[in-house]
């Protein structure tokens, strides 16, 4: 059974995903593109070369979601398909276009620019705290990526 601390803790991270999905559709409101594409996007930036399977994999979406995405995404000329030179003509790679690395760098700096305004709208003590909690962050954020990455066990993690 979850800590109340860990509880906590979650129910602001998902707070803070909504919060952070508003304020970028606020900031950048005539964008085309939906969250899903853009982290479809930016999972393809960290991941170059990847084949849909694998996007889908690693954002957990079904095949066939992934692959209705990267049809519009190509349509909209951000998003390439290649033979992976394996002579076998389903293995497909993506590869971001120039224009689609420049959706993923002005939805990177969208996010950005939302964080450092909160940030700097918070208490000075607020903001060396934050400070301080980032080498934490980052490695929780690491674990939480494990965790996704691993089989299910059939029963909740406690």
């Amino acid at each position: 059974m979850a800590e109340p601390a860990e509880v906590a803790l979650a129910e602001v991270v998902a707070r803070l995903r909504r919060a952070m999905r508003r304020a970028a559709r606020n900031a950048d409101p005539h964008t085309t593109l939906s969250v899903a594409q853009l982290e479809l996007l930016s999972c393809l930036a960290e991941n170059p070369g990847a084949r849909p399977g694998r996007l889908a994999q690693l954002l957990k979406l079904a095949p066939n979601s992934v692959t209705t995405m990267v049809n519009g995404l190509q349509a909209k000329e951000l998003v390439t398909r290649a033979n992976s030179g394996s002579g076998d003509r389903r293995a497909v790679v993506l590869e971001l276009t120039e224009a689609g690395r420049a959706a993923v760098h002005r939805w990177q700096a969208t996010n950005a620019g939302i964080v450092e305004a909160a940030v700097a709208n918070l208490h000075p003590a607020w903001q060396h705290l934050l400070t301080a909690a980032l080498p934490a962050l980052r490695e929780l954020v690491g674990s939480i990526d494990d965790l996704a990455e691993s089989k299910p066990s059939g029963s909740a993690a406690g």
